[in-house]
């Protein structure tokens, strides 16, 4: 079946945007335990490119529909995961890429949204925290879109929530969402 588009970020409230992320309906990956199976002869690049067999997978529609059944396993690899088999992947960084950004409000009441290069909304909060990584070419900025799974955060987007910043009671330089504190430094 395929996957239905995503809407427009632009024409959606934070509430709509929380809604339509809630309503979302992804298959339980974290219960599925089949035995490994094979290679899945898949990998997404750093720049969120899925490839099989060293060709890019084209229809965005394909890589939303595997990127349902995509896991991080708890010694770090990612798999594609159904009731039945195991296949391994690739993953060069964050199987994901948070492309745009709508924010509404502002200090503590704010709330960010985040659109995802597979057309997945995520609101940052709590259960979706934004980190930094410290990296051999500077900081690298995540946002946790499900399970273990995080979304590198893009150049031009993370240079929006520089924007945003704002001094906490402690001194740190941060982003609020959903009643959370992101510093915006690697930690």
């Amino acid at each position: 079946m395929p996957m239905p588009p995503p809407p427009e970020l632009s024409a959606l409230s934070l509430a709509e945007i929380a809604r339509w992320s809630a309503d979302s309906k992804l298959p339980p990956v974290d219960s599925w335990n089949p035995d490994h199976c094979c290679d899945s002869e898949m990998r997404i690049a750093r720049d969120g490119t899925w490839f099989h067999q060293g060709s890019p997978i084209t229809r965005p529609e394909m890589v939303r529909l595997f990127a349902t059944v995509l896991r991080r396993e708890a010694d770090g690899s990612h798999v594609l995961v159904t009731p039945v088999e195991k296949l391994a992947i690739v993953v060069e960084d964050a199987p994901f890429v948070a492309v745009e950004l709508k924010a509404e409000g502002d200090g503590a009441d704010a709330q960010l949204a985040f659109r995802i290069n597979t057309g997945d909304l995520v609101v940052a909060g709590p259960d979706r925290p934004l980190h930094l990584i410290d990296a051999t070419d500077g900081p690298r900025p995540y946002l946790r879109v499900r399970g273990q799974l995080d979304a590198l955060i893009a150049r031009p987007v993370f240079y929006e929530l520089v924007e945003r910043a704002v001094t906490s009671p402690d001194g740190r330089t941060g982003v609020w969402s959903d009643g959370a504190f992101f510093a915006l430094e690697a930690g």
